[in-house]
């Protein structure tokens, strides 16, 4: 199965992240004045999203996208390149104008089950340790982007080789996470 490329920081298999790992810069794909992003803190919940919203590196089937803590992050370097890419969004995705990379996903809705945490792509920076991908979110999606339906039950089965269950959702605890929001504000629990 490991014809099926899924993406690059997996493709030769999920590196484990590090217990100690403190965050790191992230940079966009410039080589002039990129764009940097600083995170101080480890992320969590990172996985592979196959969602058409989400920045993929050239020629991959899914982004590799996790959260940190909002206070956690701040732009360092050339802020001014930076344009969210759909107003209308639940995830205001700030991407550079020049290269086109995703840097951070914010969550303005004070409402929303995850505002509070700020959306990264771990591959953007240089440095090891990152929490190592959990899973494989909206795996069908991929079909939406151009990807052969014919293909899917390999695709699932080298994302189950990978240790990525394949989920057309959430993971069950982010889902979990949803719910209870979702109750909390019904008043229902």
């Amino acid at each position: 199965m490991s014809n099926i490329k899924i993406h690059p920081a997996v493709d030769n298999g999920v590196r484990a992240g590090s217990d100690s790992f403190q965050g790191a810069s992230l940079h966009c794909r410039c080589t002039d004045n990129p764009v940097e992003v600083t995170v101080k803190a480890q992320c969590a919940h990172n996985h592979v999203c196959g969602c058409t919203k989400c920045w993929k590196p050239e020629g991959a089937l899914f982004s590799m996208v996790a959260v940190v803590p909002r206070d956690s992050l701040s732009v360092t370097e050339n802020e001014d390149k930076l344009e969210v890419v759909d107003t209308s969004a639940a995830i205001q995705r700030h991407a550079c104008t020049q290269c086109g990379a995703h840097m951070f996903g914010r969550i303005e809705d004070t409402g929303h089950p995850f505002h509070g945490l700020d959306f990264i792509h771990t591959e953007l920076s240089n440095d090891t340790g990152w929490a190592a991908p959990e899973f494989a979110a909206f795996v069908s999606s991929i079909i939406e982007s151009g990807a052969d339906p014919d293909n899917m039950n390999q695709v699932r089965s080298r994302l189950k080789e990978l240790g990525l269950e394949p989920y057309d959702c959430l993971s069950p605890p982010l889902m979990d996470t949803i719910a209870i929001h979702m109750a909390k504000a019904k008043g229902v629990l």
